[in-house]
């Protein structure tokens, strides 16, 4: 009969984290530098300022040439008056011109829009989508 028992075994308990356990251990990582806020308004800004430089191009376009035509009516009639051929002069001209004119400045501003103002305002719709499941339309 033998009297000898093995010795009882310790549990292994785990290393902790972000922090050295012992001394002669090397230490741990510092923590990653914070982040700065997110700004949460920041495509509603932006779809703003999009929307502001559009309206502000398409308007000076049309209206430009619009005041353009006026001052030349008021302060130059001598240009205006002259004649290009037969009953055609300057005045006209300019005042047939400006249809197509205004009808550029309309195609732009409604290009531009599809191409740099709606992708924001999609951003901006699906960012809104989660906070509004529960508003009607």
């Amino acid at each position: 009969m033998s009297y000898y028992s093995p010795p009882p075994s310790y549990p292994e308990f785990p290393e902790p984290q972000g922090r050295s356990f012992h001394s002669w251990q090397e230490p741990a990582a510092p923590p990653p530098p914070p982040q700065p806020p997110v700004d949460p308004h920041r495509d509603i800004r932006a779809l703003s300022a999009a929307y502001k430089r559009l309206r502000r191009v398409a308007t000076l376009t049309a209206l430009g040439y619009f005041v353009l035509f006026l001052f030349l009516s008021a302060w130059a009639p001598g240009l205006m008056t002259s004649k290009i051929t037969g009953g055609l002069n300057i005045a006209l001209l300019l005042g047939l011109i400006q249809l197509p004119v205004t009808l550029i400045a309309v195609a732009a501003y409604e290009r531009t829009a599809r191409r740099r103002v709606d992708p924001l305002t999609e951003a901006v719709r699906l960012q809104a989508a989660p906070n509004t499941q529960g508003a009607r339309r």
